[in-house]
This record gives structure tokens, C-alpha cells and sequence, in this order.
């Protein structure tokens, strides 16, 4: 049996990266540079830049970007529809920005700004001081709630992920940091009988 996935087209070539082919639109307010294996991203949030891998190549026509790769082998395959995600986050970031909401569950347990830093009460016998990295913004709109804001998506996801692992959400009480989504599957504690 062969599978449908795996069928190659005419001309040895395959081109099932459905995401990796799709081209980016450009808005007018954002500045696309190419050089080599470099693309800078300028827009009104800030600049952003990113080495994309060898196997990858991109193209600008007017305000079209493509992204090519240059084999069939299974690592450019691979990287094809992450460089173009990639790039289109870069596109976004720098235009309207990314946000990460976190909240914090438990009796006492509270956040406050301290400058550009957070100070988190989550009952150690000390405070938790967590130093924003750069590009990074927090909001606190009340004592329960952390807003990450940046236009680097992957640096937002990756410091909201940094602030939960410093109480991360137990399954009998729901005490602790987690998103705003996230969903904690609550365990029956010991009763005594």
C-alpha cells in the first residue's frame, strides 16, 4: 500500500508543504530586508532579526515573500513550513505585538510591578523577583493576573513559560501560576472514612 502523503509529482519534485508554499503579504507599514541568510523585520512595534537555516532560501518580489527550499531531503522538508511560520510571526509581531496572560491561584499568592520587574508572593519564605528580559513588557491589571507583552512570539511564550515554572499549578487545590486557558484536571484529595 502507498501512502497518498508520500506521492511524488512529476519531475522527481515533492511539494506537500501546503504552509511552507503559501507566499507572505507584506503591509505597507513594515520594512523587509533580505541579506543572504539574514531577514530584518522593521515595523512600528520595533525591528526583529533571524539567520534562516542554509537549506532555505527566500525570495522578495514587490511585497511578496517566498520561501524555497532547496532539496527534497527530509530536513528541508522539515524547515520549509517553519521558516515561512516563522516569518510570518516576525510580520505580525512587529505590527500588533504578542500577548501571554498568566493567573495566580492560591490564599496569599499575589503579583506587583516592581519597575520593569515582577515581585510574586507564592508562599515561599521570600519573595520572587523575576527580571523582564529584553524586548519584554508585563502588565498587572490586578494581583492575580500577569500580562507578557513583546513582538518576538517566541520570546513571549517562552518567558510566560519561565514565570509558571516558578509555581507551577498542583492538582488538588489548582494552587499556583498557570495561563489563562489552561485547564487543571483536578484530583480527588484523601478522605478519611
Amino acid at each position: 500500500m502507498c501512502d497518498p502523503c508520500h506521492k511524488v509529482k512529476e519531475g522527481g519534485k515533492n511539494k506537500m508543504s501546503r504552509i511552507g508554499n503559501k507566499p507572505i503579504t507584506v503591509p505597507t507599514e513594515v520594512q523587509v530586508k533580505i541579506d543572504g541568510q539574514k531577514i530584518t523585520v522593521t515595523g512600528p512595534k520595533g525591528t526583529l532579526e533571524r539567520e534562516i537555516h542554509k537549506d532555505i532560501s527566500i525570495e522578495m518580489t514587490d511585497n511578496i515573500i517566498k520561501v524555497m527550499r532547496k532539496d527534497d531531503e527530509a530536513q528541508s522538508r522539515s524547515l520549509h513550513g517553519l521558516t515561512r511560520t516563522l516569518i510570518n510571526n516576525m510580520i505580525i509581531g512587529v505590527t500588533s505585538a504578542y500577548s501571554k496572560e498568566l493567573q495566580i491561584n492560591g490564599v496569599g499568592y499575589r503579583v506587583a510591578k516592581q519597575g520593569n520587574d515582577l515581585n510574586l508572593t507564592l508562599g515561599y519564605s521570600h519573595p520572587v523577583i523575576f527580571e523582564a528580559p529584553a524586548g519584554i513588557t508585563f502588565d498587572v491589571p490586578n494581583p492575580n493576573t500577569i500580562i507578557v507583552n513583546g513582538i518576538d512570539k517566541e520570546l513571549v511564550g517562552q518567558t510566560a513559560a519561565v514565570i509558571r515554572t516558578k509555581r507551577p499549578p498542583e492538582v488538588y487545590r489548582g494552587k499556583g501560576i498557570k495561563y489563562a486557558d489552561e485547564v487543571i484536571r483536578r484530583k480527588e484529595g484523601k478522605t478519611g472514612k
